[in-house]
């Protein structure tokens, strides 16, 4: 994908065949949401929407949402999947607060579904699979499609699966097969109904099943037969265009927060020098990391997929004592597992980084679903004092950098790092320059390779002036035999000791090392355009896009407000305090109950007032834009003069 891709011209109306005249519509935003069964291919779908979405030159982002079960019962609730796609001719922070077009593949989609469809929404139904059998599955007493239920929406009821079956009369596949294909036939109709590119699908599906010809050409024809439907069938008379939105000129990919993440490592790998190692134990929503660094033994990575969480951070460990760069990915339930092991990188001080992809909690909780509660426990999750520092990703093409930061701590400072991710970045995708990677920065390190004791003895706790990072020896290095391990370490020559005064003497330098890093970090960046707000929204991690989209529907609406966005959570920025300060009021989204808020006032002793949620999805940007209104009223005692909770970002 380029910056520079021409537009397509606007026109008034098209011809179909048969002389049907079919009208162009010109949008400069959509939000699409398909959902269907879990078997129904809508996340396949969708990441082929977003695909050409994205080679077309849109501004997007995405918002997959499946159940946990690796089958849920066929037609039920608990079954639904979906994939929400926001696309726009201009910047956009959010895959939408509410699709503008739903489509539903069956009733229990329709169900699960349709109240978030806006009154006037383009709802398309598969009416083959609203069946009485279908229809009693969910609780509806008769078919909505023909009772009158929803006439609020513009329905349209399209035969999906029958006409798939014809489509496809002569693939010589059985009926069964036949019909996983209704979601290329929908993906095809979508296509004309938007006017996505089609060659790129047709070269996934050649390509994707290589191995069994006929359901590529099964599937691509699908695709074309629903591409052609809509060309077609006077059940649509209108298509739409959505023009490509303004880039900096570069090279774009479409890329999810987990892919990003994976290139970031191999990217920090290659710009260190040092070869990377994960250990990790296969976990949702974190898998796609190791399945992705998997695909890159090429560039000096090797993955190894442990029995247990404890033994994928133990081998990263290892691996770092032995000079690699070791990384280790995991979700919630996981940092519970891996924290003694995480101590002990805190212990003997080796570069390690450990990522977070949260999911709803407690325990096995939401697999599948996000939150920002691991917060706490990345701070304060382990026995003992042993600091580490924090950072968070705050896009899914973001996930890059912050690994690279993540890295660069590591190395520069001897010490793990955790990444915390979510799952709203790690499946959610939207268009990612490509880094030029001599822009990247220098991650070279210098191993220890002489003795510095003055007595030419090497001693592995004598310290850097400047980072208090420790000397870092490979093992079996002439002369640089050292002792490192969970027992506290005596000061400079890394002996077993037990005196209290040592103890509290390496237990300080250790957060000294910490706090230390804050010196590096960047000050802290406000968003505040008019450079008059008095009140202040603070965010970390995933809620950055929709509290920049409330931000700019406030100003919209004619008031200030500034946004604070938070990547480096320990230490924090050396100014945060002082910032805060300058406001009147600080409000603090998190998709968790305020554990952000909680070190905010307990640190800075400010006033931050806490908005929570903990519903497994992200926060919609009407909402949090209704929460900022009512802070702004409450300070100056004055109403807006608009509603700034409706309308495009």
């Amino acid at each position: 994908m380029t910056a520079t891709n021409p537009p397509l011209t606007a026109t008034a109306g098209s011809s179909a065949p048969g002389g049907l005249v079919k009208s162009v519509v010109e949008l400069d935003r959509v939000v699409i949401r398909l959902a269907g069964d879990s078997g129904d291919g809508m996340q396949l779908t969708g990441n082929r929407f977003t695909s050409e979405t994205a080679s077309f030159g849109n501004d997007l982002s995405t918002l997959p949402n499946f159940p946990a079960e690796i089958r849920a019962p066929t037609g039920t609730l608990p079954g639904v999947s979906s994939f929400q796609l926001h696309f726009a001719d201009h910047d956009i922070m959010t895959p939408g607060d509410a699709p503008d077009v739903l489509v539903a593949m069956n009733p229990a989609a329709l169900k699960a579904n349709l109240a978030d469809l806006p009154g006037g929404g383009l709802l398309i139904v598969d009416s083959d699979e609203f069946t009485p059998r279908n229809l009693a599955k969910v609780g509806y007493a008769t078919n909505p499609v023909e009772d009158g239920s929803l006439d609020g929406w513009q329905t349209v009821s399209v035969p999906l699966t029958s006409m798939t079956l014809e489509a496809l009369a002569d693939s010589g596949l059985g009926k069964k097969e036949a019909e996983r294909s209704k979601n290329m036939f929908t993906l095809g109709l979508l296509s004309w109904m938007y006017h996505r590119p089609t060659e790129g699908t047709v070269r996934f599906l050649e390509r994707q099943f290589r191995r069994k010809p006929e359901i590529a050409a099964a599937n691509i024809a699908a695709f074309r037969a629903g591409y052609n439907y809509g060309e077609t069938t006077e059940a649509f008379a209108v298509s739409y265009e959505i023009k490509p939105a303004p880039m900096a000129p570069g090279r774009y990919r479409n890329i999810s927060g987990n892919q990003a993440l994976a290139l970031g490592i191999v990217a920090a790998g290659q710009r260190s020098g040092l070869p990377v190692f994960l250990g990790a134990y296969p976990i949702t929503p974190a898998s796609d990391i190791l399945h992705e660094l998997s695909r890159h033994k090429a560039f000096g990575v090797r993955t190894f997929q442990a029995e247990d969480e404890i033994a994928g951070v133990a081998s990263a460990i290892g691996a770092s004592f032995g000079g690699a760069l070791g990384v280790t990915t995991t979700s919630g339930p996981g940092i519970s597992l891996k924290s003694e092991a995480i101590g002990l990188a805190v212990m003997t001080e080796l570069p390690l980084l450990v990522i977070d992809v949260q999911r709803g909690g407690p325990s096995t909780g939401l697999p599948t679903k996000t939150e920002q509660s691991d917060l706490l426990q990345a701070m304060f999750g382990r026995n003992g004092e042993a600091p580490l520092p924090v950072i968070a990703p705050r896009s899914p093409g973001d996930c890059f950098d912050a690994a690279i930061e993540a890295v660069r701590i590591a190395l520069t400072y001897r010490t793990p790092v955790i990444l915390l991710s979510d799952g709203y970045l790690a499946n959610g995708a939207e268009p990612w320059a490509i880094p030029d990677v001599e822009s990247l920065p220098d991650l070279r390190v210098e191993f220890a390779t002489e003795p510095n004791g003055e007595d030419g003895e090497f001693l592995p706790y004598l310290r850097d002036p400047e980072t208090l990072a420790r000397p870092w020896a490979i093992p079996g290095t002439s002369g640089m035999q050292h002792r490192i391990g969970g027992l506290e370490k005596a000061d400079k020559t890394g002996n077993i000791s037990y005196d209290p005064a040592n103890h509290d003497l390496m237990t300080r330098l250790r957060q000294a090392k910490v706090d230390g890093i804050a010196a590096t970090l960047p000050l802290t960046e406000v968003d505040d355009p008019d450079g008059d707000a008095r009140i202040a929204v603070i965010g970390w991690g995933s809620t950055y896009g929709p509290i920049g989209a409330a931000c700019r529907r406030i100003r919209r609406s004619g008031r200030s407000v500034a946004q604070i966005h938070l990547r480096h959570l320990n230490p924090m920025p050396a100014d945060l305090g002082d910032v805060l300060r300058r406001y009147d009021r600080v409000v603090c989204p998190e998709m968790n109950l305020g554990q952000l808020a909680l070190l905010l006032r307990a640190k800075y002793l400010v006033d931050v007032q806490s908005h929570t949620q903990v519903r497994g999805l992200p926060f919609r940007a009407a909402e949090l834009a209704a929460v900022i209104q009512d802070v702004i009223d409450s300070t100056s005692g004055a109403p807006l003069a608009a509603d700034p909770t409706g309308g495009a970002e």
